[in-house]
């Protein structure tokens, strides 16, 4: 027996990214409370020829339908919601345990109806109709209310975990979108950057040259050095245009922050940050961005914690950085990613350490010396967000020479003709 699973069905959302096969066995597993429809009558004593063909027949049409109800897309449930009520409506006169097709019916219907309160009314309804005719057939009230208990149970269950899987699904599409904005942010940012950079850069440029052309057959000296103020010029903006891509690729510690937080809140793991980036230079930024992208995602596969504490602390030195969670610990061999952190931190002189006791969490903290503000603009450390004036500034200086070499040249050539 095969069944496609439908991206918006049960299994759909339950197996993630896991193959079909291991998605299968969550719904398998569930199945082992079928075990009451022939533990019911075996219990009471009730002789086999009057229960056990009904309930073999009854029991092999279940599981078709039961199957079927998680691959189908939940707006289809309700129909295999109404067909395993009526099996357990029908066999219920011949066989006890057919409350279980009740009680699984009302589990259904936590997923099959679009809204919590619309859910609860079916399976009340539902409980209700089955409580007539168990009474018809003579039940007592502990055993109706036990079988209206287990049901309301389950089924409340289950629509708090579809709920949870709606507000997730909303979560995950509200961390891709803020992903896009901020992408988008970055290409119109970059956009404006080299737009002003290049149009200063290369009217300039237009401008020595067409003072080249004509100064080339009067003053070839002049001509030759505007050909190399040229030169340096196309130099500078191709140093800066480069510098901007840089800035484009380069991860922040702000963004990853953010992303860190959406990443794990997803995963219901309670997030408390104190972080100040301001002008931290870029190399620091991009590596303590890639430390914390890092730890976060080794958190979410691996910690089983419940709290994470993000801290970043600056001396007029030194930039310290520390991720602390409360869940299992006991890091004793270091993989891919943390030789990958030590080696990223080495580079520029930094340190990782690692406090990772089994059973009370892990402490890690990346160390690196922090230059001042002043040095690090002065070898060339510019944050992306400063390139465009920064980068202007050489520009303008270039204009304004420019200028009044233009003027010079004009009033020799004035002064030169009839």
């Amino acid at each position: 027996m095969r069944f496609d699973i439908a991206p918006d069905s049960i299994l759909g959302y339950t197996r993630g990214t896991q193959p079909s096969h291991k998605a299968w066995r969550f719904a398998l597993a569930n199945l082992v409370w079928g075990v009451w429809i022939v533990a019911v009558p075996v219990l009471n004593s009730m002789p086999w020829r009057a229960w056990m063909p009904a309930t073999l027949l009854s029991y092999a049409l279940f599981i078709w339908l039961y199957l079927r109800a998680y691959a189908v897309p939940v707006r289809q449930i309700k129909g295999y919601v109404a067909a395993i009520a009526a099996l357990g409506f029908v066999l219920s006169p011949v066989n006890p345990g057919a409350l279980t097709y009740v009680i699984y019916a009302c589990v259904f219907s936590g997923f099959a109806f679009r809204g919590v309160r619309i859910s609860l009314l079916a399976m009340l309804g539902l409980l209700a109709a089955y409580t007539v005719e168990a009474r018809a057939l003579g039940w007592s009230w502990p055993t109706i209310l036990s079988v209206t208990l287990w049901a309301l149970v389950i089924g409340g269950m289950n629509m708090m975990y579809r709920s949870k899987g709606q507000a997730d699904a909303q979560l995950r599409l509200s961390h891709e979108e803020i992903r896009r904005l901020a992408a988008t942010a970055e290409r119109e940012r970059i956009g404006r950057d080299l737009h002003d950079l290049l149009g200063h850069t290369l009217s300039l440029v237009a401008l020595k040259s067409e003072l080249a052309a004509r100064l080339v057959e009067r003053d070839a000296a002049a001509a030759g050095r505007e050909m190399r103020e040229v030169e340096r010029v196309a130099r500078e903006a191709l140093t800066q245009v480069r510098a901007a891509v840089s800035g484009l690729h380069a991860p922040q510690l702000l963004a990853e922050m953010a992303s860190a937080r959406l990443l794990l809140e997803t995963a219901g793991i309670l997030v408390d940050s104190r972080t100040d980036t301001a002008d931290l230079p870029p190399a620091l930024d991009a590596a303590l961005a890639m430390v914390l992208r890092e730890a976060a995602t080794n958190i979410q596969r691996h910690a089983s914690a419940h709290r994470v504490g993000v801290v970043l602390t600056r001396t007029s030195e030194r930039v310290r950085l520390c991720i602390e969670d409360d869940g299992c610990g006991g890091v004793v061999r270091e993989g891919n990613g943390l030789i990958g952190m030590r080696e990223r931190l080495a580079a520029l002189g930094g340190t990782l350490q690692i406090d990772s006791e089994p059973g009370h969490g892990t402490r890690l903290c990346a160390d690196l010396g922090c230059p001042r503000t002043g040095a690090g603009l002065a070898e060339g450390a510019l944050a992306p967000g400063r390139l465009c004036a920064a980068a202007a500034m050489p520009v303008q200086r270039a204009i304004v020479t420019q200028a009044a070499d233009s003027a010079a040249a004009g009033s020799t050539r004035r002064g030169a003709g009839p």
